[in-house]
């Protein structure tokens, strides 16, 4: 399904990949994807975004303190890491050689997976584009699939910045439009 996301579009996804491991989590959710989006500089829905007032450092923000109080671990992979530490892998050594060898950063343990949540929104990507006779996925058929989705924190986080599901629907449909 990738093959199909236009550049900023596979670079939102890889963000929200990224903004899942720099906030210790093991999963990404609609919040992370949300992120992803606001951060893909001049991107459509990073450009939307802005236009109703979302920045990265604010939704960054809401993001921590919605799962914060959601009880939500900032366990950054400790769990897998020490299973794997009782059955004598030691996840540090792999990852300073493999930096050694391909790089700083080449390897991330864990990778997080997608929360239900965040796979239908990538789900209602794809039907957000085809309805509007899209044959690539760009990050404003992304922002539309987390709004269409409905789940996750995501949405949670556009409200406590005072953003309308239909004011961003409409910033975006705008800008696809053009």
């Amino acid at each position: 399904m990738f093959e199909y996301f236009t550049e900023h579009g596979r670079a939102a996804v890889v963000a929200s990949q990224d903004e899942a491991v720099a906030l210790g989590h093991d999963f990404i959710g609609t919040e992370h994807i949300l992120l992803g989006l606001v951060v893909t500089e001049e991107s459509t829905a990073a450009r939307a975004l802005r236009e109703v007032g979302v920045d990265a450092e604010r939704a960054r923000a809401e993001t921590v303190r919605i799962c914060e109080a959601a009880g939500v671990p900032s366990t950054g992979g400790q769990p897998a890491k020490d299973a794997l530490s009782s059955l004598g892998i030691d996840v540090e050594a792999i990852k300073a050689q493999a930096d050694g060898t391909f790089g700083p950063g080449a390897f991330q343990y864990p990778r997080p997976a997608y929360t239900p949540e965040a796979k239908k929104a990538l789900e209602q990507t794809l039907a957000e584009a085809r309805a509007l006779g899209a044959e690539r996925f760009g990050t404003g058929h992304v922002l539309l699939g987390l709004l269409s989705s409905g789940g996750g924190r995501g949405p949670e986080v556009l409200v406590a910045l005072g953003v309308g599901e239909e004011v961003l629907r409409r910033a975006v449909l705008a800008r696809l439009a053009r």
